[in-house]
């Protein structure tokens, strides 16, 4: 019955995925700590059925970045950062050698909105790792437009991440502020309203045996659940933890 089924499926041109080990994937949400105007006890659930979606992925969310520390990252294919709050320190030496190493050793990586500064002045190592950081605000440095909505241009629609995703308006912080020079393949970008300049809203990386997406997306739930964004989310995550494209 269940190969009449497929059979079926198939013939009308319907996904179907295998439920083997193989073509799932446990994906890790590390959250619990963020800057005030970020609220993660909102946003950290969201993040999680957003990839639920996705019946290849099964996701857990810890409310404690310390978590980087343990010997149980290497459970997951991939851990999602979604934490950042400038007035603490991020988790320390052994957490971030242990995040490194388990990238570098092939685990997936992905990276959102302020996320990008989690270590912000703590870990030169980090921008290496996802290839772009934030670099914080001051005189001629503005960290993003203003809150409002702008168009995002996908550059790459051909790669697994952007499949299937057209140009699209959001609602959200245009994040100005990243740096550095660790070498990224732009899948989106955007245009700001202040600097008239592009800026990357999603880029993939390698990181030793790892793969590393990171968005400057996702300011609050309206700005992960609107337009394209959900889905980009996703496939990101698919990606990351190298699940075959859909």
């Amino acid at each position: 019955m269940k190969l009449r089924t497929y059979s079926i499926l198939m013939a009308l041109g319907l996904a179907v995925y295998a439920t083997s080990a193989a073509d799932k994937a446990s994906i890790l949400i590390v959250t619990g700590v963020d800057y005030p105007a970020h609220l993660w006890r909102v946003t950290g659930p969201t993040l999680k059925r957003i990839l639920e979606a996705d019946p290849r992925l099964d996701v857990r969310l810890v409310e404690d970045p310390h978590f980087l520390d343990s010997a149980a990252l290497t459970n997951y294919a991939a851990v999602l950062l979604h934490f950042q709050n400038w007035e603490v320190p991020g988790p320390g030496a052994a957490a971030r050698e242990n995040l490194r190493r388990y990238v570098a050793n092939g685990g997936g990586l992905m990276s959102v909105h302020f996320a990008c500064g989690a270590w912000h002045g703590e870990w030169p190592e980090f921008q290496n790792v996802v290839g772009r950081v934030w670099h914080g605000s001051g005189p001629g440095k503005p960290q993003h437009d203003a809150r409002g909505p702008f168009a995002v241009r996908i550059v790459d629609k051909s790669h697994p991440v952007t499949r299937g995703l057209s140009d699209f308006e959001t609602d959200d912080e245009l994040y100005t502020c990243l740096t550095g020079d660790a070498p990224i393949h732009v899948l989106a970008d955007a245009t700001s309203k202040v600097d008239k300049q592009d800026h990357p809203m999603a880029f993939v990386r390698e990181y030793g045996k790892g793969r590393v997406f990171l968005t400057t997306l996702g300011h609050d739930v309206k700005a992960f659940t609107n337009s394209c964004v959900p889905q980009l989310i996703r496939q990101g995550g698919a990606w990351t933890a190298k699940l075959p494209a859909k």
